[in-house]
């Protein structure tokens, strides 16, 4: 996967920051929105797209594009760095298949300790309760 032909399929859109700054936030646009369509992508191929959707789908909009705001500096142009690296470390991330965990059963030493503790527990709700006088 070459990050500089991810780049060029990037959408940008600059708008204006919000927060303290006064006259300088509000005429310079300087935030930048980053858009990628994953599932109109060039470069992935299909099995790379349904990795990065089920890897990274919490960040994904219903139409599978991932959107990253920076407006962390006063430049554009810093800003649009920023979330070119967040967005190659998402999609480096996203890309990683995750191994398997291996399903082990308990020790037999903490099965003990879970009913030991259980017994007590169950012990002393028994000894809260009002004495049967029957």
């Amino acid at each position: 996967m070459n990050s500089e032909n991810l780049i060029k399929e990037l959408n940008f859109k600059a708008i204006r920051s919000s927060g303290a700054g006064g006259q300088h936030v509000n005429k310079v646009s300087s935030k930048i929105v980053l858009f990628f369509d994953i599932t109109n992508s060039q470069i992935l191929s299909e099995e790379q797209k349904e990795i990065l959707i089920s890897n990274i789908k919490t960040r994904l909009t219903s139409e599978n594009v991932l959107i990253i705001n920076c407006d962390e500096n006063r430049s554009q142009h810093k800003n649009k760095e920023v979330a070119i690296d967040r967005f190659l470390q998402i999609i480096s991330n996203g890309l990683k298949v995750r191994k398997q965990r291996k399903k082990t059963k308990p020790s037999k030493s903490s099965i003990k300790k879970r009913l030991e503790k259980k017994r007590k527990v169950a012990l002393k709700k028994a000894y809260r309760k009002k004495p049967n006088l029957e």
